[in-house]
């Protein structure tokens, strides 16, 4: 058995797998690893609901992801979702055009803006309602969740600083009211 040279450890290549991962030359990773799913090919193939257009990009169908979903939403002016959250997931919203209203809270006693560049963060059980704050302009997202199932939790309760009205946000993980 050879041994290594263990003063110039970049010399010598890496021959052994470790348990889970492929070995050099195997070609497991052309199909299973890394990739690429172009802008103009989300996948439109979701509950299309008046005032929101819903694309996936990365989940479990497309790609095999076990762990997260992302992809696009384009929320039409004025639509805004009921009181609600999302169980244990996390979710990432990142504002490529428009205005987001964000509320939170046991009463919605929170808000914030966001716009183009920025990212919300919605942590696990927050009561919230999401809100397209233009009437007049679209507003364009990237969404991550920590999950692939779409969990939601309506809050009838709890009554909505701007109630849920000319257009609803209304898609497989926000429902109607």
């Amino acid at each position: 058995m050879a041994e290594h040279d263990h003063t110039h450890p970049h010399t010598q290549p890496h021959t052994h797998a470790h348990p889970g991962e492929a070995a050099p030359g195997d070609g497991r990773w052309k199909h299973d690893g890394v990739r690429v799913i172009p802008g103009d090919r989300l996948d439109p193939n979701t509950a299309q609901t008046p005032g929101m257009f819903r694309q996936a990009a990365i989940n479990a169908a497309r790609v095999g992801a076990q762990k997260i979903w992302a992809g696009t939403v384009a929320i039409e002016p004025d639509a805004k979702t009921g009181v609600h959250h999302h169980g244990d997931l996390e979710s990432v919203i990142y504002i490529v055009s428009g205005r987001a209203r964000m509320r939170w809270g046991e009463r919605l006693e929170y808000v914030a803006e966001a716009g183009p560049g920025d990212f919300i963060f919605v942590p696990p059980f927050v009561p919230h309602q999401e809100i397209n704050a233009s009437t007049d302009e679209p507003l364009h997202c990237v969404l991550v969740r920590s999950d692939n199932e779409a969990v939601v939790v309506n809050l009838p309760d709890v009554e909505a600083v701007e109630p849920p009205e000319t257009v609803l946000w209304v898609d497989p993980i926000h429902k109607r009211p």
